[in-house]
């Protein structure tokens, strides 16, 4: 079991988001899953031009490192996203590389993953960004077991204050790999968007047929 957390600030070791979610690693590492870190400050992701190639094709006409990010969340059973807040909302970084996973979207190559949202704020607007968190893990295909947001009032303590909380949800992630998890309301969410994209995987059955066969496989085209 892999469980791989994605994390957008750009302190990178030195975030209090970072330390957040590291503790839902832990949790997880303690109910057996193997776990990852990335932190995206390290790694070059330019922003999409809306060219929509890679629609067509599946391939970015951008190179950077955004392939091999894909790559290893696709290798994850549980995807963990982190971000402090930013004027109520995400990174720019986090929101560059969400903006760059358009064709994981549209063709919900991660559908099946569970996963879980962390945040951080001085003061406020930490639920709302676990919430649009969470809200892109949907678009994802993935099934959320929950979040968890942090105002820190500018000091460590409350972080780590919350260190129950974040080993609780990184177990309850790790349970769901192994267990399974249901949300209706979630599981409505999904099936929404999959008939809003399905239009698009038929008008490209010609040039992308294996993304063509793996929804006919799934179901998800008759």
């Amino acid at each position: 079991m892999k469980i791989l957390a994605i994390h957008g600030s750009p302190r990178t070791i030195r975030s209090t988001t970072r330390r957040l979610a590291g503790f839902v690693l832990e949790g997880a590492a303690d109910a057996g899953a193997e776990t990852e870190m990335i932190d995206l400050a390290d790694y070059r992701i330019v922003p999409c031009t809306a060219c929509e190639a890679c629609t067509l094709n599946g391939t970015c006409v951008n190179d950077d490192d955004l392939p091999s990010l894909v790559a290893r969340m696709k290798e994850a059973d549980a995807i963990v996203f982190g971000s402090p807040v930013y004027i109520d909302n995400i990174t720019g970084q986090m929101k560059v590389f969400f903006d760059r996973l358009a064709d994981a979207i549209h063709y919900q190559q991660l559908a099946g993953k569970y996963g879980c949202a962390v945040a951080t704020t001085e003061e406020s607007g930490g639920d709302g960004v676990v919430a649009y968190l969470s809200h892109v893990l949907n678009y994802l295909g993935i099934i959320s077991v929950g979040g968890i947001s942090v105002a820190t009032g500018g000091k460590p303590e409350p972080v780590d204050a919350a260190e129950p909380a974040a080993r609780a949800l990184g177990k309850k992630l790790a349970d769901a790999v192994r267990d399974g998890y249901a949300d209706p309301v979630q599981e409505a969410v999904l099936t929404d968007n999959r008939a809003y994209f399905r239009s698009m995987v038929e008008e490209n059955r010609d040039l992308r047929p294996e993304e063509y066969e793996r929804w006919m496989r799934m179901g998800w085209i008759r």
